[in-house]
């Protein structure tokens, strides 16, 4: 296959964007489906993307889901993401595999917060994008404005390659500054694309823009820039190229617009798919070689000194990356992008994080649900394996490669809940649910409270935790009860603290013998690490061997603070001293000396507790603004920004977990429910000292509940 013509691309955006209608259309013209459907739509049936049942009810995409089409002799592997901020690790995942992306953005709302976060995830993996500003047929359209909010907001450069002829109901098709042309859509499903000059009444507005893109290309490269200056035609064909290397370089963001739900802009969009979004030839890709040894002089060793590149040839060995999961009744679904060589049905791999050898089966090209079987693989493809047992960002390898590819990122979660089954005959399938859960989903946690042996469940919102709640119920058929959602709280030392513990235990026999001194201290709050051990024993007071089994004693004794159990972080361990005995010191003496000494000296650190803090957006009707920010000031909440744009009124604030449980509700009731918002996690920030108090009461009386019912 000719890698040059494949493109591995993504849809994302904020949520209510439009990126399923789009991907419905992007299916529709490139022949893959022959029917339109919509999200919500009136005829029950649902995009094509949103497969599960519970997506087609809620309007919202949950999971990713993957197809293949063909545009002119182009092959494109699709990946639909969703726009809700609890599924965010599905954005994650997909982008850590795609070479591009489609950056959706409303032509109202333009750059809102989830864009933001999609934005930051692309820069992280390092992927170029097309902006989409979708929406052009709406009331309050305003291309020029999100361009600005492009510029400004996500700080890159956008670079109009069109402008829209006519806005809101008037929006009629669009004037491709490249070619210097105008395109219409026609049809019943805008299936036509009829190609004219430029009408009169925009000729000029058209000279304007193609200016302002060859000068902001102009920038990037000297040939638009003496263009310029000789006043010398470019053509479409010298564009192109210069277009293509600058949005590979992220100079620029080219900018696209349309409507997909009136079917206008589309096809244009999958022509600049194929001109500027990168093949898998243009990604410089590389990956760990396991079996590299570190040189004998570690001093100037550079981070990544044992990345080797890669290269998209399948007559190479196979290396690629299992990036998602799906646990169904006949096995385990695990999609998987090859990066270097070739996977053929039948053959056998290494997962070199286990290092065991696994047969593949069955492969198989997926569009949505529904599968199609193939018999091999290569380099630059995403493709499905059944039947193969492993977890997300796994690595595979032909034999006598031991490569590990980079992970993926995955946040913490910030909310947890108590569940259990109605029934007690539940129990087994409330297990398997959990257990599936789990292995899909790196940020959805399974954990067990010690005291109680009550499951809790752990996720990025309660969104997140509801829609699995309900999966459960469905798709298992159990009842469950679920606890009131808890605050996922740290603990922090806020003083620095000397130590000098001993622990001496003599009872017949050989005794236990330790002791150990130094100090405590806060890290700062935006420290990357939780945890830090500096070790400054010397002159042998304390042997080598007996170093690390402290260091992990300190590290079990941060796992429940003295405040309210929860997790410490931000400490840093600081050894400088101690003793020995040479009969009666061993490993489990100084381990058990660690963590008794950690737990008496956090008593002492003055412990404050860190709350984590959401980033909010709220948009409301404009006569709302005034009591809804109100209420988000009396949350203990930071109001940051607050627009007005055509009687909407968008409040950006920061306010913590605690006050915004039930938040769905009451905006609602507030706005006469036409008030919407987003939330995601931001940071962890310290508790007001005259709130700790009430947090640790209320945790202790949930305890002693807890401990009377067991």
């Amino acid at each position: 296959m000719d890698l040059s013509r494949y493109r591995n691309i993504g849809v994302s955006a904020h949520i209510d964007s439009g990126k399923t209608t789009l991907s419905e259309r992007i299916l529709f013209y490139s022949g893959r489906i022959h029917s339109i459907h919509e999200v919500k739509g009136k005829d029950g049936v649902g995009a094509t993307m949103d497969h599960m049942e519970l997506e087609r009810e809620k309007g919202i995409t949950i999971t990713s889901a993957a197809t293949q089409v063909t545009w002119k002799d182009y092959t494109v592997n699709l990946i639909d993401t969703p726009g809700h901020v609890d599924f965010t690790v599905e954005v994650e995942r997909s982008l850590r595999v795609l070479d591009g992306a489609i950056l959706v953005l409303c032509s109202v709302g333009g750059v809102q917060s989830q864009s933001l976060t999609v934005d930051r995830q692309m820069k992280r993996y390092k992927v170029p994008r097309i902006a989409f500003i979708n929406k052009m047929d709406r009331t309050g359209a305003n291309p020029d404005k999100v361009i600005g909010m492009v510029r400004d907001k996500l700080m890159v450069n956008p670079c109009p390659l069109q402008i829209p002829m006519g806005r809101e109901a008037a929006f009629e098709g669009v004037i491709d500054l490249v070619e210097m042309r105008a395109a219409f859509f026609d049809g019943e499903d805008g299936e036509v694309v009829r190609y004219e000059e430029i009408p009169a009444q925009y000729a000029e507005k058209a000279a304007e823009a193609r200016l302002f893109m060859l000068e902001t290309l102009s920038m990037f490269n000297d040939d638009v820039a003496m263009a310029i200056l000789e006043e010398q035609p470019l053509s479409a064909e010298q564009l192109r190229p210069i277009i293509r290397d600058c949005t590979l370089s992220h100079k620029i963001v080219p900018v696209m617009m349309g409507s997909a739900y009136k079917n206008k802009g589309v096809q244009e969009l999958l022509d600049a798919v194929t001109y500027y979004l990168p093949s898998p030839l243009d990604r410089e890709l590389s990956a760990m070689d396991n079996d590299m040894k570190p040189p004998a002089d570690t001093s100037a060793l550079q981070p990544g000194w044992n990345r080797v590149p890669l290269s998209s040839d399948p007559s190479k060995p196979l290396v690629c990356m299992a990036f998602k999961t799906v646990v169904e009744q006949f096995g385990q679904l695990t999609y998987t992008r090859i990066y270097q060589g070739k996977i053929i049905k039948g053959d056998s791999y290494v997962n070199t994080r286990t290092g065991k050898r696994v047969r593949f089966g069955r492969l198989v090209r997926m569009h949505a649900n529904s599968r199609e079987d193939i018999e091999s693989g290569e380099a630059g493809d995403i493709v499905a394996l059944v039947g193969v047992d492993c977890a997300s960002g796994d690595t595979f390898c032909a034999e006598g490669t031991n490569y590990s590819l980079e992970s993926i990122f995955v946040p913490d979660a910030v909310i947890r809940l108590s569940i259990e089954p109605v029934k007690r005959d539940g129990a087994d399938k409330l297990g398997k649910a959990l257990e599936r859960f789990r292995r899909e989903d790196p940020t959805f946690r399974v954990l067990t409270d010690e005291e109680t042996g009550q499951t809790l469940i752990a996720g990025m919102g309660q969104l997140h935790l509801d829609i699995y709640v309900e999966r459960i119920k469905r798709e298992y058929g159990v009842e469950c009860i679920v606890g009131q959602p808890r605050v996922a709280y740290r603990e922090t030392p806020t003083k620095k603290v000397e130590f000098n513990w001993k622990h001496k235990k003599q009872t017949g026999g050989s005794g236990q013998f330790a002791h150990i001194v130094g100090y405590l201290e806060p890290l700062p709050e935006d420290s990357v690490l939780p945890y830090e051990f500096v070790n400054e024993v010397s002159g042998g007071r304390i042997p080598k061997e007996y170093i690390a089994p402290t260091d992990k004693g300190f590290q079990r004794g941060i796992v429940k603070g003295p405040l309210c159990e929860c997790e410490v972080v931000n400490v840093r361990m600081v050894l400088q001293d101690g003793s020995y005995h040479d009969v009666d010191s061993s490993e489990m003496a100084f381990d058990i000396c660690g963590f008794d000494c950690m737990r008496d000296t956090l008593k002492k650190a003055d412990i404050g507790l860190l709350e984590p803090i959401m980033k909010l957006e709220v948009e409301v009707p404009e006569e709302f603004q005034g009591s809804v920010t109100g209420q988000l000031s009396s949350k203990r909440g930071v109001i940051n920004s607050s627009d007005t744009n055509l009687g909407t009124a968008v409040i950006s604030a920061e306010v913590p977990l605690s006050m915004m449980f039930d938040y769905a509700n009451e905006l609602r009731s507030m706005t006469q429910g036409k008030g919407t918002f987003t939330m995601e996690f931001s940071r962890y920030s310290m508790l007001p000292r005259n709130l700790v108090d009430e947090v640790v009461e209320k945790r202790k009386k949930e305890k002693a509940e807890r401990l009377a019912k067991a």
